[in-house]
């Protein structure tokens, strides 16, 4: 008997308490994952995947597929590099981390692209795989020349007008995997819109991402991929995903909550996480009652060295 086609859902950009600007531990973001119905959840911390690898290790138990990740820096914008286990080297070109990326084994995928106030990249240092002459160029496969949305500089260019294909002529790198072309923080809509076009045109599958620093807003967007022959989510395993993510098996699926719908997202994370901290936070609690019961001892005593220092002051005016 043949085996049938399986949907996978996974969330490919999620910050954990390891980001200078995450919250939650991977523990509670794996359980979390879980219970609400994805099948992966990649943890993308700024500059440092030990986390990252520690969930993907810890994902079985929870019945995900443990795919490890980062969100790397480099000289042009933000990068996710999904499938990896090392840290890609930090601030070099943008498709000089894209080779790196492809070199180790994972996925090169674009994340909240062309916004400057996320460390977005500009659309002309993004290399596509269409892009095969090393040409900067738009959206529309023109050559890229600075515009008020691009907000920047012309690139480098010959005599002849193209830009060089690399140092002593070298072959350009290849392009960028996917683009995620939804992500849950864009607040207007208008940058996932040209995202999706920018996508479009030069033919690269889209990915949705929650890019959650936060329990409440995991899975707020996700992606769902293709895997071929598959005879079960059981049967998937993380090299599966990344190859669907290469074909383009995507689909994205995400929109913004109405209010009661968040607000309930909202409150059942908020329980999720007290019983998380219930249950881990023995330690820690014991350690912060006892330093609160210190600091109320310390401060009953300063205020009645204070208030017996007022009687005495009071009592010599009295004289």
């Amino acid at each position: 008997m043949s085996n049938e086609n399986v949907t996978v859902r996974i969330d490919p950009h999620v910050h954990s308490e390891a980001s200078y600007d995450g919250h939650e531990p991977v523990e509670l973001i794996l359980e979390h994952a879980a219970d609400i119905g994805l099948d992966a959840v990649v943890i993308t911390d700024h500059d440092v995947c030990s986390e990252s690898v520690r969930a993907a290790e810890l994902a079985p138990e929870y019945g995900l597929i443990g795919i490890p990740g980062v969100e790397v820096s480099t000289a042009h914008g933000h990068l996710l590099a999904i499938g990896v286990d090392s840290m890609p080297p930090h601030r070099v070109p943008y498709d000089e981390t894209v080779e790196w990326i492809h070199d180790h084994g994972g996925v090169a995928i674009v994340p909240h692209p062309f916004q400057r106030s996320r460390h977005g990249v500009r659309r002309r240092y993004i290399p596509t795989k269409a892009d095969a002459s090393g040409i900067a160029t738009k959206g529309d496969g023109t050559e890229s020349s600075p515009t008020a949305a691009d907000g920047g500089e012309p690139s480098p260019a010959t005599a002849d007008g193209e830009a060089p294909t690399g140092a002593d002529g070298a072959t350009p790198p290849s392009g960028v995997d996917a683009i995620e072309v939804f992500n849950a923080w864009l607040f207007t809509g208008y940058r996932n819109r040209k995202a999706r076009r920018f996508a479009a045109e030069n033919a690269l599958p889209g990915v949705a991402a929650s890019d959650a620093h936060t329990l409440e807003y995991v899975g707020r967007a996700f992606t769902e991929v293709e895997i071929d022959d598959a005879a079960s989510i059981d049967a998937v395993e993380s090299a599966d995903v990344l190859e669907a993510i290469r074909d383009g098996t995507t689909t994205v699926s995400g929109k913004r909550a109405p209010v009661p719908m968040a607000a309930r997202h909202y409150a059942i994370a908020a329980g999720r996480k007290s019983g998380y901290y219930a249950k881990t936070g023995a330690v820690r609690s014991a350690a912060a009652a006892r330093w609160a019961a210190f600091t109320a001892a310390s401060t009953a005593r300063v205020g009645a060295l204070q208030g017996a220092h007022r009687i005495a002051r009071v009592a010599s005016w009295l004289r």
